[in-house]
């Protein structure tokens, strides 16, 4: 069996893949099936570490992005969507997998075209409660069309869509308690403040976190995950808030891998995060949380989300142009401040995320896979 896999650009799209590759795996291996051969077709590879780990083919394809917005950009990417699909058509016509799985996006565009001219199978997985152009599209010929957000139901067919969470890395599926503190050199009785920027960073978010640290640090200690084009700034301005010796109660990073990611996870008592698919984990973690969207103006997906999901009562949305030192301090204060506010906020978000997405979309494409190969 073949399987192409399509998406990309952002964590946020690409490890969603490599759940639902891992349990694709994993349900092969138990009931003795065949093990297919898995591509992955987008602009870069992303994370060539998770392609090779999971035996995924990188094949490189270009991809436009057709912008909201103006910009001379949406005139230059015209002529990568067109070599991108005719790539593609070529990509497709010689791997001619089973099925494809696309997780939306611009990136995913080309090979879509290309699976919907060969009529190859296609399930395509939406992760935001109002879904892109490109989901949009294809869901008039995909076969599954899963979704993350129940508010995303009314968007597409009825007979061919089903909720089932957003697929979730077994690897970050279990908060680490155990060793948490030490691995980080903090303490396990000073309530922890993680602050996720995502997979870009969060510049707005950093600015005030920074901001805030001398009286953060008062009562809280944070594990700050800046982005690796914001970590050197992050970093030399926070010596000279902190002084030169960095304060042990502030731990910052640019990027956290997935053993980093679980630690924090164990120790967090709040996480403060823009508001992209990485909402998932937070609320499989059961951590309540406090979240900054992407202006609206910029991503009407992230505003969106998080406003879906403060709607169950696990979070609290702080839009960015509100975002102060003082509105955050008192938020944080609030949450942690009340051990019912937190408690209640933390039962909410384990029940908004099932841990199993990743297993039911890989068991559809199996089902697809296999009948059109036979």
């Amino acid at each position: 069996m073949k399987i192409v896999i399509t998406g990309g650009g952002t964590g946020g799209h690409f490890y969603p893949l490599i759940s639902v590759v891992e349990n694709i795996r994993e349900i092969s291996e138990q009931e003795k099936l065949i093990d297919a051969q898995i591509y992955y077709i987008a602009p870069e590879p992303y994370d060539e570490r998770a392609l090779f780990d999971n035996e995924i083919i990188f094949k490189k394809n270009t991809a436009g992005k057709r912008r909201v917005y103006f910009s001379v950009r949406n005139f230059l990417d015209i002529f990568k969507i067109v070599w991108g699909v005719l790539t593609a058509l070529w990509q497709i016509f010689i791997i001619f997998p089973d099925v494809v799985f696309a997780k939306g996006g611009y990136v995913s565009f080309p090979t879509l075209f290309a699976a919907r001219l060969f009529r190859i199978p296609v399930i395509i997985h939406e992760s935001d409660s109002v879904p892109g152009r490109v989901n949009l599209w294809a869901s008039k010929f995909a076969r599954r069309v899963a979704i993350a957000f129940p508010e995303a139901l009314k968007f597409f067919p009825k007979e061919k869509v089903a909720l089932v969470g957003n697929p979730i890395r077994k690897e970050l599926l279990s908060p680490t308690k155990n060793g948490a503190g030490e691995y980080f050199g903090l303490q396990d009785n000073v309530p922890t403040i993680f602050v996720l920027g995502g997979s870009q960073g969060a510049e707005r978010i950093n600015e005030v976190i920074l901001a805030s640290l001398p009286e953060l640090l008062k009562k809280y200690q944070v594990i700050h995950q800046t982005g690796l084009n914001n970590i050197k700034s992050v970093e030399g301005t926070a010596k000279v808030i902190l002084g030169v010796e960095e304060s042990s109660r502030y731990k910052v990073f640019g990027y956290l891998d997935s053993l980093a990611m679980k630690m924090a996870a164990g120790l967090a008592d709040l996480v403060v995060s823009r508001s992209g698919s990485g909402i998932f984990e937070i609320a499989n973690w059961g951590i309540p949380s406090i979240l900054v969207p992407i202006p609206q103006s910029v991503s009407r997906d992230q505003h969106s989300n998080a406003y879906a999901y403060a709607g169950t009562g696990a979070a609290v949305v702080v839009e960015e142009k509100n975002l102060s030192s003082t509105l955050l301090l008192s938020e944080i204060d609030r949450i942690l401040s009340d051990e019912n506010i937190a408690k209640e906020m933390s039962e909410m978000a384990k029940k908004f995320s099932p841990s199993d997405a990743g297993e039911k979309i890989a068991r559809e494409i199996l089902k697809l896979g296999l009948a059109h190969e036979s």
